[in-house]
């Protein structure tokens, strides 16, 4: 079954002061993976799935998103003048990629309340929510099968992913129930960060969902959680305990490559490792990598 959504919420409000000094003055969207900033990933993956339309959450100091997939004028006047078409390619590639449209969150009331500030753009329509440190490749299709299971269930979607059970507590973590697909649960409980030894279950939550529109509803009247903000877990928990309000919750069990740019190390791994793949850079880096281990104590 086709799916009819067409519109992406990219929340991208946040300061990344994991990456200080380097987020000083950059967005932590903008940071490089290998030669594409972040957001672009992302922004691609959305439009692989079919979704053009595409709007940010951002905050102050967020302008370099925009400008990034915009026109620059000067630089592809000068790169046409050298007769550079491959650059001039990958710049027109990422103005062209969407339609990508701009909205401050405001209060930074947290992930909750920035997916509730895409209401006025979404209307009365299910759509999809990726968040920027979890790139997912793209030979793995994690969001077009979320979209085919939100046209035959009717339901919210999250991406689920199998954890160990010592790092529960940096996710969110889901209480299933198995369905006749190998690859989706039914979701009766979400918890958000539980404690080290309490965590329901290890499938744990990861930056992508396919939502209907009830969610906003919900995120009006749901409270303050952990940290003062407002969850999106929280909200997603009230439509998980009750099927008749928006058709439950389901998981999609993401078993592929994905690529965790949250902290330093996990963004420097992600790095290397879609590096190694590329046909342009992996011949020579690999026995680099190989050689420079070999000499490691």
């Amino acid at each position: 079954m086709a799916s009819l959504i067409t519109k992406a919420v990219i929340p991208a409000a946040g300061l990344g002061t994991r990456f200080l000094p380097a987020t000083k003055a950059m967005p932590k969207e903008m940071l490089p993976v290998v030669d594409k900033p972040a957001i672009q990933y992302v922004v691609e993956e959305a439009v692989a799935a079919g979704l053009r339309d595409v709007l940010m959450i951002t905050g102050r100091n967020k302008s370099a998103l925009e400008n990034h997939f915009d026109r620059v004028g000067e630089l592809e006047a000068t790169l046409l003048q050298k007769g550079d078409s491959d650059r001039l390619r990958k710049v027109n590639f990422s103005t062209d990629l969407a339609e990508v449209h701009y909205l401050r969150q405001g209060d930074p009331l947290g992930l909750g309340h920035a997916v509730l500030r895409a209401r006025m753009h979404v209307g009365n329509e299910p759509f999809a929510v990726l968040l920027g440190d979890d790139l997912i490749d793209e030979r793995d299709p994690l969001l077009t099968r979320m979209l085919q299971v939100q046209a035959e269930r009717n339901a919210s979607i999250i991406a689920l992913l199998e954890v160990e059970p010592a790092m529960a507590n940096h996710y969110g973590i889901a209480t299933v129930e198995p369905t006749d697909a190998e690859d989706l649960v039914r979701i009766t409980g979400l918890v958000e960060k539980p404690a080290e030894g309490t965590q329901p279950s290890n499938l744990a939550i990861i930056g992508r969902y396919v939502l209907r529109p009830e969610v906003f509803d919900v995120l009006e009247r749901t409270r303050p959680g952990k940290g003062g903000e407002i969850q999106l877990t929280d909200a997603l928990q009230e439509l998980a305990s009750d099927d008749s309000i928006a058709g439950g919750v389901y998981g999609v069990v993401f078993r592929g490559r994905r690529y965790d740019t949250g902290d330093r190390l996990d963004y420097i791994k992600a790095i290397v490792q879609l590096a190694v793949e590329r046909e342009d850079l992996g011949p020579d880096l690999r026995p680099w990598l190989k050689e420079f281990s070999d000499g490691l104590d």
